[in-house]
């Protein structure tokens, strides 16, 4: 595959690419405003950098393609694992009744 096909095909499942960057840098403009945003470790920063960088491809592109679904997930989870062994980090606690398997926050 060439170059040029490569693009082409990237096009359509990631829309044009100057409509794409002015989404995703909207959104990383959006985190940066925040001060908080800055305390955050370099790998929350960055997972955020990138799920923004993904939803602005469904935004502009292809909002069915599931391996941009599946990316975003991906970040996520990466930062979960991360934080899975974070002394600091906190969860939320739920409870299954037998009777209809509802989660019921504690």
């Amino acid at each position: 595959m060439t170059l040029e096909q490569t693009l082409e095909q990237r096009k359509n499942t990631h829309g044009n690419f100057k409509e794409n960057s002015a989404i995703s840098m909207g959104l990383k403009s959006m985190f940066r405003d925040h001060g908080n945003f800055y305390f955050m470790p370099r790998y929350q920063q960055e997972a955020l950098d990138m799920i923004a960088h993904k939803i602005s491809r469904l935004i502009a592109g292809d909002s069915y393609f599931i391996d941009t679904w599946r990316d975003i997930a991906g970040y996520a989870q990466l930062v979960v694992n991360e934080l899975s062994d974070d002394p600091k980090a906190t969860d939320v606690v739920q409870q299954y009744t037998k009777a209809d398997q509802l989660k019921l926050p504690l």
